[in-house]
């Protein structure tokens, strides 16, 4: 039986983790019909504190879990926070397609944060990247025209930009902070905040819905995990382009379970979008040369699972950096 090169391996691996991610996100949807995105979060950290404590107790580094750079620490706490209340909100709100679209959106992002956090250039191949990418923003949404622009697309956006501004502010710490800091902070901090705000929305959780909240936690560990093997496997710039795949699977599950039926126009804006997410990303993996990088190739999407911080900005930065236009 012949053995599959480590790429192929690789990439069938972040294909199967990336569409556990987006069933994920089907249950997030199907709770979001009932429950406001802050009682989601709650529970949803709450079920994730197991697989945290899990992932601290096999750590063996002997260190405090005190922050270094606090202030770097609280930007990324508050990305989480944003990134995770606003994407529960628009997924609850939007077709699933156009979530991703939206979403799909985060390299862009990470490229202009990168700039004045990570002091990356701007060069003009990425600003050109950066602009086609956004044209398809509007392609997507047709201000004007059929689409009725909402609070759900506002959300979409706000997912997108907390979940880059936590994968840049972990870069920017990466090789001072432990992984357990990145991951246990935001958790601690979604738990204490929606906690205090849970009695202005709670409504009363059965216990099948208690079972899909520890499912989804479940299968976010799951994903995480595949995901992490997959660019153990294979180099970056192959698996990185997997993640683009869930734009399939939602599609696939809006139609089926939700009635949700993309036009054309979403379908070629989302190219445009992804399109220049790749030209970023595989850019800056040829290149290693960019603080950037390490978020751009590892970010699976976007980090709005309470269980942990899927692969971005928990691997530490190249020890020399060499900025390029």
């Amino acid at each position: 039986m012949a053995t599959l090169s480590p790429n192929l391996r690789g990439a069938m691996l972040g294909l199967l983790g990336f569409a556990i991610f987006a069933t994920n996100d089907v249950i997030v949807k199907v709770l979001g019909q009932t429950y406001a995105p802050v009682q989601t979060l709650f529970f949803l950290v709450l079920f994730g504190f197991p697989v945290a404590l899990l992932m601290l107790v096999s750590d063996p580094t002997e260190a405090s879990l005190r922050p270094r750079r606090p202030l770097w620490v609280g930007l990324r706490v508050v990305g989480y926070l944003v990134n995770s209340l606003c994407g529960f909100y628009a997924f609850a709100v939007l077709p699933l397609a156009q979530v991703y679209s939206l979403l799909f959106t985060g390299p862009l992002m990470i490229t202009l944060l990168a700039v004045p956090i990570l002091g990356e250039r701007l060069g003009v191949q990425r600003l050109a990247a950066i602009l086609i990418g956004f044209a398809g923003v509007l392609v997507v949404l047709r201000p004007g025209g059929d689409t009725e622009l909402g609070l759900g697309h506002l959300a979409a956006f706000g997912a997108a930009f907390g979940g880059s501004l936590a994968a840049v502010a972990g870069r920017k710490v990466g090789d001072v902070e432990r992984s357990a800091v990145l991951l246990l902070y935001p958790m601690l901090a979604a738990f204490v905040l929606t906690g205090l705000a849970l009695p202005a929305v709670y409504i009363p959780v059965p216990l099948d819905h208690l079972a899909l909240f520890a499912l989804v936690a479940a299968l976010n560990f799951a994903a995480t995990l595949t995901v992490i093997a997959a660019f153990q496997a294979g180099e970056a710039a192959v698996v990185s382009p997997m993640n683009y795949s869930q734009i399939l699977w939602a599609t696939a599950f809006g139609a089926l379970l939700f009635g949700e039926f993309p036009d054309l126009m979403t379908f070629l804006g989302s190219l445009i979008i992804i399109a220049s997410g790749l030209v970023i990303v595989i850019r800056e993996q040829i290149g290693e040369r960019s603080l950037m990088r390490p978020v751009l190739t590892t970010v699976s999407r976007l980090p709005i699972a309470p269980a942990a911080w899927r692969v971005a900005g928990l691997r530490r930065r190249p020890g020399k950096r060499h900025d390029k236009p």
